[in-house]
């Protein structure tokens, strides 16, 4: 058999293309943060991950034009020999300040940091535990690791106790969670979760990807509980909130060590650029010194969300400003999508295996940048096109 058999009968995007309705890789082909340019037409963006509206601000830009011009445009080798700026070093213990932990370390991407991290943490005969909804970076850091993985469902701390309970008492064991769902903006229940995880010995990791910058004023899931100090690993993104690329965990100074002599995704990869090392740094100090930005994306996502239950759409339990209209179906999502693209609106749509069948749904997310008067006009349009479609009355 050639392995690449299986090539050729993958037929679904090309089916997808040559009907019209592809959602998929459309490049971009301008960008002003709020709005940008597809197919030569300027669409209201309502599909970032920019929630801070960073990637476009001056102070963000100059700093990466700087760092260029100082360093180059790459480390050219890993953090572990030659890839190590007094940059990074910074930029680390500023980032461990601002999630009140006493270390960070920064890695290339965010995938390479859950990677890394779960991969080095976890050995044999440990366990690692998973939200079933948790990200696929996640996902995939469990399965390189050398323990072994149970998962509980979304969300239910009863299910979380019934894993826990059932694993024995004499081996290491990592609970890792979103602390923010990218898919469906519910926050993962620290005050429920953290006694059960210290009932049983367990140690816990929020991936706050999605969280930072946008709850806790900006620090997280952690600290919008009040709970920091409960959680023993913080991990983020560059890509989102810090309108660059890479990541961090934060946490102890003596696991950080730890991770830092054995996270192969560290080690083996070059580190991450002058350039978005600095863009970063510019971004957290932008975060940390304008909470308005935070509590002004916090007040759209409020609007959007009664906005989005007024007009009968199903939003699912978001708390955030991540809002999905959950559809339930693959067609229905996909020429939702569609309608919204051609009336001006980008959107993301989410089709199984990504969500669960039944949860197919189309993906909003905000920006602290997005004025009235863009929301206004995304209402606009949601409300003619979900009465069109059938999905409101």
């Amino acid at each position: 058999m050639d392995i690449f058999e299986k090539c050729g009968k993958f037929t679904d995007a090309r089916d997808a293309k040559s009907s019209g309705f592809y959602p998929y890789f459309i490049p971009m082909e301008g960008n002003e943060g709020t709005e940008a340019i597809f197919q030569g037409r300027r669409l209201i963006m309502c599909g970032s991950n920019n929630y801070l509206g960073l990637t476009m601000d001056p102070r963000v830009r100059h700093a990466a034009e700087e760092a260029i011009r100082v360093y180059g445009t790459s480390c050219t080798g890993s953090r572990f020999l030659n890839g190590t700026l007094e940059m990074h070093l910074q930029l680390e213990r500023e980032i461990a300040e601002f999630v009140g932990k006493e270390a960070a370390l920064v890695f290339s991407t965010g995938m390479q940091t859950n990677l890394g991290t779960i991969s080095a943490v976890v050995g044999r005969g440990d366990y690692v535990i998973l939200d079933k909804e948790d990200h696929a970076s996640i996902v995939d850091a469990s399965r390189l690791c050398w323990g072994e993985t149970k998962r509980f469902k979304h969300n239910d701390m009863q299910d979380l106790e019934r894993v826990l309970a059932s694993l024995p008492e004499d081996k290491g064991k990592l609970v890792v969670v979103d602390g923010l769902y990218s898919m469906e903006g519910d926050l993962a229940p620290l005050p429920e979760m953290v006694p059960i995880v210290k009932k049983y010995g367990a140690r816990l990791m929020v991936d706050d990807a999605h969280g930072i910058g946008v709850v806790g004023k900006g620090r997280g899931t952690g600290a919008h509980f009040g709970m920091t100090k409960d959680v023993d690993l913080i991990m983020s993104t560059f890509s989102k909130s810090f309108a660059s690329l890479g990541g961090f965990i934060a946490g102890d100074e003596l696991v950080i060590d730890y991770i830092k002599h054995h996270a192969r995704s560290l080690i083996f990869s070059a580190s991450i650029p002058p350039a978005n090392a600095a863009a970063a740094l510019a971004a957290l100090h932008i975060m940390r010194d304008e909470p308005e930005r935070t509590e002004r994306l916090s007040a759209i996502g409020d609007r959007m969300r009664a906005e989005y239950r007024r007009m009968g759409f199903d939003i699912g339990t978001t708390v955030s400003p991540i809002i999905p209209i959950i559809i339930g179906d693959d067609l229905r999502t996909v020429f939702s999508w569609k309608a919204l693209f051609e009336a001006g609106v980008f959107v993301n749509p989410v089709l199984s295996p990504a969500v669960a069948q039944g949860r197919q749904l189309l993906r909003t997310s905000y920006m602290a940048s997005h004025t009235d008067a863009q929301m206004d006009r995304v209402l606009e349009v949601f409300a003619k096109v979900g009465k069109n479609l059938g999905m409101v009355s």
